[in-house]
């Protein structure tokens, strides 16, 4: 290591934009880490997000948010962990790691809680928070499951229901339109169903969802469904490098009847996403991960997705001195 020196500091503005041009060059990281896309909600969160410093050059961000005497990987993003400059060398990461968890410790920070980025959305092999996990006696607290299309090894569908759904839907002339506007679907679709099964509301605001969309125009991208011109579903996708990830799946009463779901997921995955490395369901769970909502992860399978797993870490934050004996 000789004369290098590794510093941990917690984001401020004076960062933005060394933090978003990070993200942009990382090998670990998706256009939900920009500042610009953490921040749309940042009245509802305490940031304590963290940057660690080779030297001068950063080597290693973290988004997060403090509650309490915890640090946690930010709780208004799908995913987290510790974002990687591309060519970061292994023992470089130990000590970054090491670095903020002593930093935290020092703050009086007890526990920092990581939700880890799912390996679809890595760029380049990006595994070794997994072992200094493990080196930090880290505990696993919650593990979800995502269904997930790999595109080089597509099944066919999997349901006859899929097949007769698509029938019905090219009986029926359905058509699908990609569309910039979201006031449609969330206010005629996606909230009544919302309300009306689970008593919530979208995650994001109509507002907010516009806003995003503003500012991340080719990654935030909403496809509509219309028979004799009328909206009977919908779908936002948040398109990452490697990724299409279902954010909102919604329908009208005639789903069944139109095909309309299957129609739109048929059009997406074989065509508008054909050349995308995965499409991404999303997870099935409920309470905190205990539990699979059966019936939406056999809709899921139905299409040919599997299941790969999204894991959540709580480790000690004075555990960072056992990473003093990491080599030999």
């Amino acid at each position: 290591m000789g004369n290098t020196v590794y510093t941990c500091v917690k984001y401020t503005p004076k960062y933005f934009n060394i933090w978003n041009d990070f993200v942009a060059a990382s090998k670990n990281a998706t256009f939900l880490f920009y500042r610009d896309f953490m921040e749309y909600h940042q009245d509802r969160f305490h940031d304590f997000s963290l940057l660690v410093f080779k030297d001068d050059s950063l080597i290693a961000i973290f988004p997060a948010n403090q509650n309490e005497n915890a640090v946690l990987s930010h709780q208004g993003l799908t995913y987290g962990g510790l974002m990687l400059q591309d060519d970061v060398a292994f023992n470089d990461v130990v000590f970054a790691y090491k670095e903020l968890l002593k930093f935290l410790y020092e703050n009086s920070i007890n526990q920092l809680h990581i939700k880890l980025l799912p390996k679809i959305y890595h760029t380049l092999p990006s595994d070794e928070i997994n072992y200094l996990l493990f080196k930090t006696n880290a505990e696993l607290t919650r593990r979800d499951i995502t269904s997930v299309i790999d595109a080089k090894y597509k099944l066919p569908l999997q349901s006859s229901n899929r097949k007769r759904g698509l029938k019905k839907a090219i009986s029926h002339g359905l058509v699908v339109k990609e569309v910039d506007d979201f006031d449609e679907f969330w206010n005629t679709i996606l909230i009544p169903n919302l309300q009306a099964k689970h008593q919530t509301n979208p995650v994001h605001s109509v507002a907010e969802i516009t806003k995003l969309k503003k500012s991340f125009p080719n990654n935030i991208r909403q496809f509509n469904v219309y028979h004799e011109e009328k909206l009977v579903a919908g779908v936002t996708i948040f398109d990452t490098k490697h990724v299409a990830h279902v954010q909102y799946i919604s329908a009208d009463a005639n789903k069944q009847s139109l095909g309309s779901l299957d129609f739109l997921f048929n059009h997406l995955i074989n065509s508008v996403f054909k050349t995308k490395k995965y499409f991404d369901f999303g997870i099935s769970n409920v309470h905190q991960g205990k539990q699979i909502n059966e019936g939406l992860l056999s809709w899921k399978e139905s299409f040919g997705a599997r299941t790969i797993v999204h894991e959540f870490y709580q480790v000690d934050t004075k555990n960072h001195v056992e990473l003093n004996s990491v080599f030999i």
